[in-house]
């Protein structure tokens, strides 16, 4: 099974809080409370989102943080990256070599890199407003439908 890191499925929480909250500047206390993800945790993510650009942050008596784009703009894949860095099932597409003692003659490493574009192209697909909205929708599965219902209407 290919799971994402907690730190990740975290992230995504906190971002669709983020993204609940958008016209507030929210502390990282107040995103803990809300999300029941310990404070020092919230804290650590907010600091690597603000830096990756997903997030600002303000200082002050109203500080807090803030989405940097509205929340349509920003994608799964984007806060993912964030926090886990690029997205890959196996080491093997690392650029760095020597990751796998089969580098030299596995025929298989190319493909890897076509699933991996294609499971990041999908994140991509999805924005923090199809999850704070509930609209957020498979592609694959979305083509699939039409075909399948008039499968049944033949029979």
């Amino acid at each position: 099974m290919v799971r994402l890191s907690n730190l990740a499925d975290y992230a995504v929480v906190v971002m669709c809080q983020m993204a609940m909250t958008s016209d507030t500047r929210p502390s990282a206390a107040n995103v803990a409370a809300a999300t029941t993800i310990p404070v020092p945790t919230v804290a650590k993510l907010l600091g690597t989102l603000s830096r990756a650009g997903l997030l600002v942050s303000y200082r002050g008596i109203s500080g807090g943080f803030a989405l940097a784009r509205p929340a349509g703009e920003i994608s799964v894949a984007e806060i993912v990256e964030a926090v886990d860095g690029p997205i890959a099932l196996t080491h093997c597409t690392d650029p760095a070599p020597g990751q796998c003692s089969r580098e030299g003659i596995c025929s298989i490493k190319p493909h890897w890199q076509i699933i991996n574009r294609t499971i990041r192209d999908a994140l991509g697909t999805v924005s923090l407003a199809d999850l704070v909205q509930g609209t957020a929708t498979l592609p694959a599965l979305a083509a699939a439908e039409p075909a399948a219902e008039s499968n049944e209407l033949r029979r």
